[in-house]
């Protein structure tokens, strides 16, 4: 079986990956390899932030590397926090925090004034040179409170009009059919499985 080494220590991450790849990839994160190298995401992209640390990767195992910078990206506040989403108030900051401070800073905008979206994009470096990126998107808007237990990052504050509940409020496999990262991992799957035919 073809492994891939994700470059991430966020177990949610990995759980997700291989639900979505469905056993059809030996699926490795870099902390059960035992590496955590120092990579400063200095891209102004998601894309340029996945291919940084992909190819960090591949350059230190020889091996498929893939990695994703995701983001939340709302359209009121010039589209941050965007590629600073997980470093937005600190990257040591609670979500709970950092969920609240988005909510106060949204008031005074009503239903289609606080549209924002999810955005991934995922990186696959192969030890041959190639590179592909796939990006996914979710639209919604900022909710006004914190609602749902499911997700994690700002899933609580993604509120979906269509389904009238947050992203951290759908299941796990409800959220996985229409989420960004959901959309992005399906179409790398099936580019890594036409790869091999």
């Amino acid at each position: 079986m073809q492994r891939l080494v994700f470059a991430t220590g966020n177990k949610d991450k990995v759980r997700e990956l291989k639900e979505i790849l469905d056993g059809s990839f030996e699926v490795v994160s870099m902390k059960e390899l035992g590496i955590s190298p120092d990579i400063d995401e200095n891209g102004e992209t998601f894309e340029e932030n996945a291919l940084i640390k992909a190819r960090t990767l591949c350059q230190l195992t020889g091996q498929l590397a893939v990695a994703d910078d995701s983001g939340l990206v709302i359209d009121a506040l010039n589209g941050e926090p965007g590629v600073h989403s997980a470093r937005f108030m600190g990257e040591d900051t609670s979500y709970t925090i950092k969920n609240t401070k988005l909510i106060e800073m949204m008031e005074g905008y009503q239903g289609e004034e606080r549209s924002a979206r999810f955005v991934c994009v995922i990186a696959c470096v192969f030890p041959d040179g190639r590179e592909w990126t796939c990006r996914g998107e979710m639209e919604g808007q900022i909710g006004y409170e914190i609602q749902g237990e499911n997700g994690f990052g700002y899933d609580p504050i993604f509120f979906l009009p269509e389904y009238g509940c947050t992203s951290a409020q759908l299941s796990r496999e409800g959220k996985n059919e229409i989420s960004h990262r959901g959309k992005a991992m399906r179409m790398m799957r099936d580019r890594l499985q036409g790869d091999r035919q």
